[in-house]
């Protein structure tokens, strides 16, 4: 271990977990107030209609409005700027639109439909969106899910959406008028979903507690002997939706292209990862199977101090830099000085934002002037990639408030609060960490590390 890194192995309490915890319910007026940033946005940016695609994969935007994705098919929202809205769905889907959180009225749209599924009364789709009060020459915006800019040199956008749909859009309002107007939703520096308010904080956090509740109990139980499959099943909770492939892997992954928790058996000395995530909150871990350093595999005999200590003083740079009013680039700034790309070769965003995705869009890039503000909820997402070693990963969730959402958190949602006070004691009184009142944790096992998989007890404590 490097003397300069003041860190140590120590035998440690683990941090609380909640398990069954009630999940929130977003309120009437967070739905409906959502709406209005929208509407705000669209007057900003002269929209006269925003067509909001969904898939199963890409529902956020559509869900930040209507409450529901859907599922197994395509569809549309269209958004006027006068505030009626028209949800244009497939067979399976039409059921929801009564349920949806902003009403709106319902157009069938059986190309949205999975195969061979029935097409009678088909109509043409710019003709359903005509129908939806889309007309020639108004300036209408497309919502997909990739932040594409307009090309300065050809004055022409790039667009995410199907091709069928976006011609759609272009019969029915004009080539020239129609624009990628994902922005509005996902900009780091303007779109809607950057911020929370304390209703959102407190329905992601029972995302955050879920995944970090479920990694720790995967990790208490890795053993020599277990298949991948044992483990990952413990990643399960609550029935809900995975918001990414779940990871349970031993040895070298991607062994027959599997994604997936197989039967490979943990054999001691293994490489070993874990991750899971759910709305608003994702847990990762890498490490090895060992109990101690002197178990490790010879060729890698040094990795405490070559990757993981680096890893981890890097992690609690990042908790103890971070604060409402800093730049994403004096963040970014603070990782590269603390773990130099050039010998640790990490290579995405050292932090973004999520919410109903893993990954919403990050302010936190090389030379990034956006300011952190109150309400931004932030995956601490740093990735080390040393060759010939292993990773070390202590993925977890924290957002910024400031002292109105706070109080507001404190007052609205005792529960939640609570356990934000108890997370922050154990990272202040047992992992000696000092981090911003502004920084609140969703996460129960936010800079909780241990290297060796087999020793339950011990994890790295900042000296």
């Amino acid at each position: 271990m490097k003397p300069e890194l003041p860190y140590s192995l120590q035998t440690l309490p683990a941090p609380a977990v909640w398990h069954q915890v009630a999940s929130p319910v977003l309120s009437d007026d967070t739905l409906h107030l959502r709406l209005q940033q929208v509407l705000a946005a669209m007057k900003r940016l002269s929209l006269d209609n925003l067509v909001i695609y969904a898939d199963k994969e890409h529902g956020g935007n559509f869900e930040y409005l209507a409450g529901f994705i859907p599922r197994f098919e395509e569809a549309l929202l269209v958004v006027r700027a006068t505030g009626e809205l028209t949800y244009i769905m497939g067979n399976e889907n039409l059921k929801l639109v009564p349920h949806a959180r902003n009403p709106g009225k319902c157009l069938h749209a059986p190309v949205f439909s999975l195969p061979n599924q029935p097409m009678q009364s088909h109509q043409p789709l710019h003709e359903l969106l005509k129908s939806a009060g889309i007309a020639p020459a108004q300036q209408t915006g497309i919502a997909g899910w990739k932040l594409f800019r307009c090309d300065p040199a050809t004055d022409k956008f790039t667009f995410d959406v199907p091709a069928f749909v976006l011609d759609a859009v272009r019969t029915a309002a004009g080539h020239d008028a129609v624009v990628n107007a994902t922005g509005l939703f996902i900009s780091p520096e303007s779109g809607t979903r950057r911020i929370n308010n304390a209703n959102e904080v407190a329905f992601y956090e029972y995302g955050a507690n879920l995944a970090s509740t479920r990694v720790l109990t995967a990790l208490d139980a890795i053993e020599p002997g277990k298949t991948e499959k044992q483990i990952g099943q413990l990643l399960a909770g609550d029935g809900q939706q995975n918001t990414v492939v779940m990871i349970a892997a031993t040895g070298d992954r991607f062994a027959h292209a599997t994604l997936y928790p197989s039967d490979k058996i943990i054999r001691e000395g293994d490489k070993f990862s874990l991750t899971v995530g759910y709305k608003g909150g994702l847990t990762s871990r890498s490490a090895y199977v060992v109990a101690n350093e002197a178990a490790l595999p010879p060729a890698v005999s040094d990795w405490l101090a070559r990757v993981a200590v680096p890893y981890y003083h890097t992690v609690v740079t990042w908790l103890e830099t971070l604060r409402i009013g800093m730049t994403g680039g004096e963040l970014y700034r603070r990782v590269e000085e603390t773990l130099p790309q050039r010998d640790f070769h990490w290579h995405l965003n050292p932090g973004h934002l999520v919410a109903d995705e893993e990954w919403l869009c990050s302010p936190v890039y090389d030379g990034s002037s956006i300011p952190l503000e109150s309400g931004m909820l932030f995956q601490i997402d740093i990735i080390p990639s040393v060759a010939g070693y292993g990773g070390s990963s202590i993925e977890d969730t924290v957002a910024l408030a400031d002292s109105t959402l706070r109080r507001e958190l404190a007052t609205r949602f005792p529960d939640v609060w609570q356990r934000m006070l108890t997370r922050k004691k154990y990272l202040t009184n047992v992992l000696n960490l000092r981090l911003s009142d502004d920084v609140i944790l969703l996460s129960n096992t936010v800079g909780y590390l241990r290297p060796f998989l087999l020793d339950k007890a011990r994890a790295l404590v900042k000296q």
